[in-house]
This record gives structure tokens, sequence and C-alpha cells, in this order.
């Protein structure tokens, strides 16, 4: 019996730290700690719950009391308190090892820390289980993506005498697996009598949307009897992911009118399918989009980073001038670090001069930078020219005291490799204490990037984590970008086989570039007709970028076409058909598909440099048009095509319009962005980063043959090292070579 002070005991202690409860605890039973315990842990304050814990007498623990500590442990991801934790009960109370309340307890912390090794082995090693046994492990394993490994412990589960499946178990797998299994689990879902469990047919509703089987989801959808959020939430997720923006609008019109309460992943959703869609009126998705926006504020929820995020990148990308709400929130009680982040946050990629600036602005109105507006400042350092914006945060950085958060340290991983620094990149992964998943794959995708395939492979095999399907891009485009076909199907044979990961579009766009370009393009074919999936545009862009590179003019038609119904807006089918004609010789075929694609309304996007002299970013189209020095830098180049000529250069012609004169026809290629961003930078390189021994050019579109080759021998004879980011990767000419080795 508790003596009648105990309650008010209780009461009085509740304010004090842990180790002034312990007098409070003496003498009392082991559920006046178990209490304590769930109070502490109720309040966040776990820490103090485990101080308590541990300095109180042995004799006050119980299974209820370790169960709980475990459950928090799983519940806020500490992993070496529930360790340590575990250790203790080891020694101080043994027999708890055969409990199973505990013992299922221990596996679902170990599981939702993904330790799955070790909460394998406890399941093993359990004389009975029962369905939460299972069901953790299963949602483990489905929770750390391992969708294979889920599945496979979720079919051994059925073969288990007395063991039903309950709806969280099908929700753990149908979260994790690919659409033929999940078409599986439904026929069992109706076959055990849940389909109509809202729980579990949500659950379905994402499986199809997440293999892109929207049609699926929707009829799903519309036979619920009734829905909950999360049903709308799903619904609008899926038509989000299938980029059909209009339906998911719909559904979010439909739910509102209905009087359902939207949350944060409502939001999130709904503001993300105003991006990419195609069929979205702009001027009506810009008034839904503000509309919306009118929502989360009524709602409160635009005060949470990423839903303010997600309606500025929505607007703008809408075309919407973000600079309005900028005014907007000046007039505002909301100028908090919150705001000035979202704002930096949506022009951190399509704009990150201003994106910088606004940084520079937060800084002046006396604002404190957390983690959060360093990473996505960081981001927007990605897009310069030069890794020097990257050095001056990594210096207030550090200053911050920010300097071991591996979260900034992946961000500077990724920001150096963008500018062209990988040495830079490879100081900071290596100078890491501690990494992450997304530290691994951010090396090796900055390896890739720079065409550093040895080095990447090298790499794969030093990681301490399991790899993921971000890891298998990373390593896949490397192999893509040097040319390593047997390398790139060994590693996407060892997908599955070896790594139990499912290939996903991504993967198989990989491939067919490495082995297009290769000029395996019979088998690249043959891999797309064989993909479980229905391959998206990326994947026909890739088979058409090798038909141009091999003249393969049929098939190449047939890809375009895919890509003309996919992305009727897009100019890269027409321009890339026009370029196997004219390379064929075939300039009627090429001049009518160019009049096809004015007759289309469809615009192809202008060649653009960049290039950053001293502290100022100089931009270049072709020609050098608006440039103010345009007559001076024709001259120069001028001279510098006759000094490459005397050494072998030869304008590539080719490609140029078949209908004008030869002499036309070079003054053409002569002017290209890239070789005006060239010798602009010859002109002022007292006044280049680093003394002008490096030139750093960025570039929107890949650059041409006839670029390529001038780059190199300009390379040699200037005595320098000229780096060109384009849209697809990094060249580095040095000495009359490019590192990309020609093969790009």
């Amino acid at each position: 019996m508790r003596c009648p002070t105990t309650r008010a005991c209780f009461v009085s202690i509740r304010s004090f730290s842990s180790s002034n409860l312990l007098p409070a605890l003496a003498g009392h039973e082991p559920n006046d700690l178990l209490n304590e315990v769930r109070l502490l842990s109720s309040r966040g304050q776990l820490h103090q719950a485990l101080s308590l814990f541990y300095n109180s007498s042995p004799q006050l623990h119980s299974l209820q009391t370790y169960a709980t500590l475990f459950h928090e442990c799983a519940r806020h991801g500490y992993l070496q308190q529930g360790l340590r934790l575990h250790h203790f009960m080891l020694a101080h109370f043994p027999s708890c090892t055969s409990d199973l309340f505990v013992t299922n307890h221990l596996i679902n912390m170990y599981s939702k820390c993904g330790y799955l090794q070790y909460a394998h082995q406890l399941f093993d090693a359990m004389p009975k289980r029962n369905v939460v046994s299972w069901t953790a492990l299963v949602s483990g394993y489905a929770q750390c993506g391992r969708g294979v490994e889920s599945f496979r412990l979720f079919s051994d589960m059925l073969a288990e005498h007395d063991c039903r499946p309950n709806d969280f178990a099908f929700t753990s797998v149908l979260s994790s697996c690919d659409y033929l299994c999940g078409k599986q689990l439904h026929a069992l879902v109706l076959k055990m009598g849940l389909g109509a469990s809202v729980y579990v047919t949500n659950s379905l509703i994402t499986m199809y949307s997440k293999g892109y089987k929207v049609k699926e989801a929707w009829t799903l959808f519309k036979s619920l009897s009734c829905w909950s959020q999360v049903s709308w939430n799903s619904m609008i997720a899926g038509f989000q992911l299938a980029k059909l923006g209009m339906h998911a609008i719909g559904v979010f019109v439909k739910m509102h009118h209905e009087g359902i309460g939207f949350n944060r992943a409502t939001l999130l959703s709904v503001f993300s399918s105003l991006c990419g869609s195609s069929g979205i009126d702009i001027n009506l998705g810009l008034k839904f989009c503000f509309q919306v926006y009118c929502l989360s504020v009524k709602t409160g929820f635009i005060s949470e980073v990423e839903v303010a995020t997600a309606f500025m990148k929505a607007y703008s990308e809408l075309g919407g001038d973000v600079s309005e709400f900028y005014h907007l929130f000046l007039e505002t009680s909301c100028q908090d670090i919150i705001f000035w982040t979202s704002m930096i946050t949506a022009l951190a990629e399509p704009d990150p001069a201003k994106a910088f600036f606004l940084y520079r602005q937060l800084l002046q109105e006396g604002l404190t930078p957390d983690l959060y507006t360093f990473s996505i400042v960081l981001k927007a350092c990605a897009g310069f020219v030069t890794e020097q914006h990257a050095l001056a945060i990594h210096s207030q950085v550090i200053k911050a005291g920010f300097e071991d958060e591996t979260v900034l340290r992946n961000a500077l991983i990724h920001a150096y490799a963008r500018c062209g620094s990988i040495a830079l990149s490879k100081k900071v992964f290596e100078e890491m204490g501690c990494r992450d998943l997304v530290s691994w794959n951010s090396m090796l995708k900055a390896y890739g990037l720079h065409g550093k395939a040895k080095e990447a492979l090298q790499l794969f095999p030093q990681m301490d984590l399991k790899p993921d399907t971000a890891t298998f891009v990373a390593l896949l485009s490397a192999c893509s970008h040097s040319g390593m076909v047997e390398e790139g199907l060994r590693i996407f044979d060892s997908m599955f086989k070896d790594h139990s990961i499912i290939p996903q579009l991504d993967h198989y766009a990989c491939m067919v570039d490495i082995l297009g370009r290769a000029g395996r393009i019979v088998e690249a074919e043959e891999l797309i007709r064989r993909m479980p999936m229905e391959p998206d545009s990326v994947v026909w862009s890739a088979l058409l970028g090798s038909c141009r590179k091999h003249g393969e003019t049929q098939l190449a038609k047939t890809a375009v076409s895919k890509l003309k119904q996919m992305e009727p807006e897009n100019s890269l089918g027409y321009v890339q058909m026009s370029n196997i004609y004219s390379s064929g010789g075939r300039f009627n075929e090429a001049g009518t598909i160019r009049k096809e694609m004015d007759g289309s309304g469809v615009r192809k996007e202008p060649g653009l440099s960049w290039i950053e002299v001293g502290n100022q970013v100089h931009e270049f189209a072709s020609g050098g048009r608006h440039h103010p020095q345009r007559e001076a830098i024709c001259i120069k180049l001028q001279g510098l095509i006759g000094q490459l000529k005397e050494i072998g250069y030869v304008p590539e012609i080719s490609l140029a319009l078949h209908d004008i004169e030869e002499e036309h026809k070079q003054e053409q290629l002569f002017h290209h962005s890239e070789k005006m961003a060239l010798v602009f930078a010859v002109m002022n390189e007292g006044k280049l980063h680093g003394g002008g021994n490096v030139i750093r050019i960025m570039k929107n579109i890949r650059i041409c043959i006839d670029c390529h080759n001038f780059m190199k021998l300009a390379s040699g004879f200037l005595q320098k090292e000229i780096i060109v980011r384009d849209s697809n990767r990094f060249h580095h000419f040095k000495d009359n070579i490019c590192s990309c080795n020609d093969y790009w």
C-alpha cells in the first residue's frame, strides 16, 4: 500500500531534478517509480527519467518500467541510451531476457533506431513469439527502406501457427514494398476480410501511388465508405507523385468542402502538386496557390519552415514574384528566422545570387542563422561558379559552433563539389568524425560529377552503413560518365542480389545511359522493354542522347515520340532529332523538325554561360549579346581562334544550320557563350580567384563538340586549367586533355 503522503510527495518533487527525487522514492513501491518515469517521459524529459531510474534502488525496477524506457528510447531514436539500458538490465535483471513483453519492446527499439541486425538476433533467440514480435521487426525493416526483407519476414509470419497479421503489420509491409508484392498483399487483405480497414486501405493507396498506378489508387479511394484525413492526404500525395496537379487540387477542394481538417502533410502535397505538373493554367495556379497560402496563415501552419518553403517554391515556379512576400512579411509580425529561411529556400536553386543577398539582409536585421538556415544557404552556394561563397559560409558555420554538425558537413561536401572543388569536398569528408548515409552518398556523387569513377568505386567498399537507392544512383552515374560499362552492369546486378534493393526508374535511366553511350543501343532498348514500370522522360532522354551520339535515327524517332507525349513543352526531343538529321546530312528533315517545333510554340532553352570576375558574376549569351564589352571580347576571341587553328583547331560545323554560308556557320560556332566567357576571363585574369591559373565557367546546357575541342586546345595554349560545369557534369581541361577523355 502507498502511504497517505505519497501523492503529495510526488506533486511537490516534480519541479526538482531527478537527483532530488531519490529521497522521496525511498521505501516506496515499484509503481511509484514507474509512474514518475512515465510522467517525465510524457514531458519529453527522457534524460531525467533515465537518471532517476539508474539512481533508484534495483528493487523498484519492474518489467513495465524497463518497457516504458525502451519505448521512449525507440520513440526518440536514442540508440546509445537504449544500449546502455539494455546492458544495465542484463547485469541487474537477467530474467527479463526471457520475458515476451520486454523483448518485444527491445526489438521495437533496435528496429526503430536502425540497429536491425541486433533486433533480428533477439527475435531469433526468442523461445516464443507473438504478432507484436513479428510486426515490430517487419516494421523496422520497412522503415529502413529494406522492403525485400520486410516482405520476406511478413511471408514467414504467415506460416507461423496462430499468428494472424493485424492492420499494423499490413500497413508496415505495404509502406516499403514494390507494386508486384503490393498486389499480392492486396489480395491477401481481401482474403482475410481486412478490406474495410481504413488504415490498410490508406496504405494500399500510397503503395499504388508510389508504383505510379494512380488509377488503381483512385479506385480504392472511392471504394472507402468513410475517409479519414490520412485517406485524403494519401490520395492528394498520389496525384502529386504522378504529376497530376489538377487532380490533386480537385481532391483538396473537395476535402475542404467536406469540412475535413487538413494538416502539414496536406499542405506540403498541395503546394508540391503545383510544381512540375502538366496541364495547370498559370493564372489559375497562382490564384489557387495564394488561396491555400491564406488558409495556411489562418491555421498557423505557415509558421513551419517546410510549409512556408513549399509555398515559396510553388509560387515562384508558377511565375509569381517572391519579393512581393518580402514586402508583405515586413509589414507583419512574421519577421523571424523561419520567414527568412523560407524566402532563401525558395530562391536557393532558381536564383542563388538573390538567395545570398537575402542571407546578408538577414544578418543585417540582427537575426541569428540556425542550422537549417546555414544548410539552405550552402545549397544556394552550390549554384555559384566558384567556391568563394561556400568558403565564407563555412567560416561562419565554424564561428557559430556548428562545425561538427553532420547535416552541414554534408551540405559543404555538396556545395564544394558543385563549385568545382572536389579537393575541398574530399577534405570535409575525410575530417568528419561521424558520417551518415547522406555523407557517403554526397561524396560518391561528387566523384561521379567530376568523372572520378575509379575513386567512387574504391570508396564504396569502405561504407560502414547499408547503402540505399541513392547510393546506387551515384555509383551508376559515375560509371556512366566514365564509360565503365562492365562495372556498371555488375553494380546494377548486385543491387538486389547482394543488397536486397529493387532498382527504380533512376537506376534504369543510368543503365540505359551506360549501355547507350557505349554503343550497345540494342541492349539499352531491350532493358527498357523489360522494365517492371513504365519508363519516364529521363529514361527516354537517355536513350535519345545515345541515338544522337551513334546516329540511330529510327530508334530516336520512338524516343522523341514518347518525350512529346510526356513533356510536350520540352524542346529536347525536337533539338536532338534535328541534330541527328543534320549530322547525317539530311537537312530537309532537320528543317521540317524545326518548323514543327516553331508551330507547336516550343522554344529551345538559350545557351548561357557565367563566369565570376572579382566579386561580380558575368553572364554571356551566344554572340555576347547585351554584354557591355562585347566588341572587345569578339576581337580578342577572333585572335585566339586564329592562334588555335595554327595548332590544329578545326571548327565542327556539322550541327550548324545548313541554309547559311560556310563562313557564317563558323561565325555561329565561334560566338558560343562559353567561348565568350573564356576570352573575358583571359582579359581579366588578374581579377580571377586563385591568381588566374584556373578559369571556371558554368553553363546551363551541355557543352557542344566544337566548344569541347576548343577548350582542350585553349588549355594547352594558354597554360591554364579550364573547368567547365555544364548541365550534366564537370569537364577539367588541362594540357590539351579533358578529364572526361572525350566520353560525355
